[in-house]
């Protein structure tokens, strides 16, 4: 029984891909009943080529890309993807991230990939992350199993992302250290503007709806609404920017954040008092 316990789930183990998007990204219903290998390897069909056979290289029978492991024809299926996309890059046993821009001579700060914004999440959520150059060589062929572990990959991504590593190495979803997670996203876009907002839901680890066609100042209000309610944080209203009109205590631009938070005041004991009380009133506001 021990041995069922231990090698059925092995056999279900899979790998995630991450990458920015391009031309001709084939969809489910595109590969749905094909043998990909079959089919002709141009635009995004290469790429996904690519990643399968570096998935089987890795030892790996299952592997899962955004671009048709989702129909994105189900609204239920989008939400759901939307809601769960954390977890599955959390609990997928290696994910291989493809910059497609970086030659094999190349740096990995200069890719686009780290100005997506969904990008982020799927660099903080797995344990085990794998960078491949455009030719699908290992980065500065780095024989490390994982590259989040490796000192030298570790200083690049701080230096690109401003993310430290004990976040690059061991990340906690939640609303803890809510504005220094938001200043991560502050320098990032996406194709949909309300994306910005969706794409941090798995990483402050809530669960709101998914509001298409709203637009990203309401999509981001919504989102500072409930880190403020579930946390009392109110170091998200520590901004530099124009004023949402969702509610002005928050910003209409996600770029609000791209400047450090404030060093915290040298009060006194009664001060402290006061100014918690203060922004507790303020903080009741926004609720």
């Amino acid at each position: 029984m021990e041995l069922i316990y231990t090698e059925v789930p092995r056999h279900f183990e899979y790998v995630t891909l991450s990458h920015r998007w391009g031309a001709g990204e084939p969809s489910l219903r595109d590969i749905e009943g094909q043998k990909i290998y079959n089919m002709p390897p141009v635009g995004g069909l290469g790429k996904l080529q690519g990643f399968c056979t570096v998935a089987c290289d890795w030892g790996y029978s299952w592997a899962w890309s955004d671009t048709c492991c989702i129909d994105k024809h189900s609204s239920a299926e989008v939400q759901e993807t939307i809601g769960s996309m954390f977890a599955w890059y959390r609990q997928s046993e290696l994910t291989i991230v493809y910059l497609s821009d970086v030659p094999d001579t190349g740096s990995i700060g200069n890719s686009e990939w780290f100005r997506r914004g969904w990008t982020l999440q799927e660099l903080l959520a797995p344990q085990i992350v794998l960078f491949y150059t455009r030719n699908w060589s290992l980065y500065k062929n780095l024989i490390s199993p994982n590259h989040k572990e490796d000192a030298t990959v570790l200083e690049e991504l701080e230096r690109v992302t401003g993310i430290e590593p004990g976040f690059l190495s061991d990340f906690s979803p939640g609303i803890d250290d809510a504005r220094s997670r938001l200043q991560w996203a502050s320098s990032r876009l996406t194709t949909r503007p309300e994306d910005i907002a969706y794409s941090l839901f798995g990483i402050f680890n809530l669960h709101l709806p998914v509001l298409y066609g709203e637009s990203a100042e309401h999509a981001l209000g919504r989102l500072l609404t409930e880190i403020v309610s579930q946390s009392g944080d109110i170091s998200v209203l520590d901004w530099v920017g124009e004023p949402s009109l969702f509610h002005s205590c928050f910003p209409a631009d996600i770029t609000s954040y791209q400047r450090l938070p404030m060093p915290p005041p040298h009060l006194n004991a009664e001060e402290q008092s006061l100014a918690i009380s203060e922004e507790g009133l303020r903080s009741s506001e926004v609720l």
